[in-house]
């Protein structure tokens, strides 16, 4: 008895290490494509390690990366791309035939552990596509089982914008026109999968879009003292990332799913941005990357006030600064490191080198909000065809944005593309600046402070 006794045991620790094992602490890293400059997957993977990750995301299935990962021991995840979604979910031998090909060719050499059918497609993909997330996973799910790839699990990014209310963190609840058609069978799908939700969590947008109200210390994970107390739940908050994930979890609850593991599927600050884009500096990006990184493999785990004591496996966002991202400046400046290579700070994904050993941050100069005037212009050496395109886009859009800069009205001169580009980029922004629009236009423009027509 005593005998069996102890083998029961020892299998149940057996169970426990490996369980845990599953779901180590280790954080690994994004590595985002969108760049015309980034150096080759071989490289980039000896990159990875140096930087001490542990596992890699990718936001496709590229045979280049995944051939380069072959034999490393970093844990991979893959992505099925958002348009590929519909298709897959009305159709098994789609699913049957993207598995066959992006991962049968690889697996195990490749160590492919976790598959996500879209990324934040709630956020950035046609309503018409939404629906189609939950039966696309299935069909995953299905092609990876009759080839019995059991191991790897299979979700969905999703970001913050998919709840409708956030604060306080118990009040967490999700959009009512994607909680019980969308969300309710996904969570339905991860739970009985034993799988995990995707969650990407940026404390940098809020605190930026509400820097009078929420304390920079408190989005940095710097402040001591700084505690914020829900009054519904009782629990204390010491940091703007747990009241993000516990209002998740809170509204998860709310859905009849309190125990769905979450998993940060991307986590970072910007380390530069446009001159208009509060604190979006190397010193903060630097500050926040080292302390959650500290909090996500903290022995024995941290968890989060709704969750404590769990572990939060995660992957850091991003790899490299993306000079082809589209949006605002801070999408082309969330990289760990610079498209040649070089750290853009010092940093170590495995906790092991200390912060002192990195060279000195240079200090922020842009915590507060930009008091100047800012103008979008053309950038310079552009292609001209696609200049005039913007142009045309741009006039076309609002109540007479280019009015003045018709012939004879009196911003026609210099009749010149450039000017003409110009001024209908700065017209368009400042009309359309509060409901998203940004000073991009696919490359063709960058914001500046001095003002053009005094070029």
């Amino acid at each position: 008895m005593l005998k069996m006794g102890l083998l029961s045991l020892f299998f149940h620790f057996l169970f426990l290490s490996i369980s845990s094992g599953e779901i180590s602490s280790q954080v690994g890293i994004n590595y985002g494509q969108l760049g015309d400059n980034l150096p080759s997957p071989e490289k980039s993977v000896k990159l990875i390690q140096s930087i001490g990750a542990k596992r890699v995301k990718i936001y496709d299935a590229n045979p280049d990366i995944l051939n380069a990962l072959r034999g490393t021991d970093l844990q991979v995840s893959i992505m099925v791309p958002n348009q590929h979604l519909t298709n897959i979910s009305t159709n098994q031998k789609l699913a049957d035939s993207w598995i066959q090909s992006n991962v049968l060719p690889f697996y195990p050499k490749v160590k492919i552990r976790y598959l996500l059918v879209g990324n934040e497609v709630i956020s950035s993909s046609p309503k018409e596509i939404w629906y189609s997330i939950v039966p696309a996973m299935r069909k995953i799910k299905n092609a990876l089982n009759t080839h019995r790839l059991n191991k790897i699990k299979v979700g969905t990014s999703m970001a913050m914008d998919v709840l409708e209310s956030s604060f306080p963190p118990s009040n967490g609840t999700f959009r009512s026109d994607i909680a019980d058609p969308i969300v309710k069978p996904m969570l339905q799908f991860l739970s009985r999968t034993k799988s995990f939700y995707f969650l990407d969590v940026y404390p940098y947008f809020p605190w930026s879009t509400d820097s009078n109200n929420i304390n920079l210390d408190y989005a940095l994970f710097v402040s001591r003292t700084i505690k914020y107390t829900d009054p519904v739940s009782n629990l204390t908050y010491s940091n703007l990332f747990d009241q993000m994930v516990d209002s998740v979890i809170f509204a998860m609850e709310k859905l009849g799913y309190p125990d769905v593991r979450i998993w940060i599927a991307e986590t970072g600050w910007p380390n530069a941005g446009d001159i208009d884009q509060i604190g979006a500096n190397i010193y903060n990006a630097a500050t926040y990357n080292r302390n959650v990184i500290k909090k996500l493999i903290a022995k024995p785990p941290v968890g989060t006030p709704a969750r404590p004591g769990r572990v939060l496996p995660s992957f850091i966002f991003a790899l490299y600064n993306e000079n082809q991202k589209p949006g605002p400046g801070t999408e082309r400046h969330f990289g760990l490191l610079y498209p040649n290579g070089s750290n853009v700070y010092g940093i170590d994904l495995s906790g092991k080198t200390p912060d002192s050993a990195s060279e000195p941050l240079p200090k922020p100069t842009n915590n507060e909000p930009y008091k100047g005037k800012v103008w979008c212009v053309a950038a310079r050496g552009v292609n001209a065809s696609e200049l005039g395109s913007a142009l045309s886009y741009a006039c076309s859009q609002g109540n007479k944005t280019c009015d003045p800069i018709q012939p004879g009205k009196e911003c026609f001169k210099p009749d010149s593309l450039v000017w003409h580009a110009s001024y209908a980029f700065s017209s368009y922004w400042s009309q359309f600046k509060k409901t998203g629009a940004t000073c991009y236009f696919n490359g063709l423009a960058s914001p500046t402070a001095k003002d053009p027509s005094r070029f």
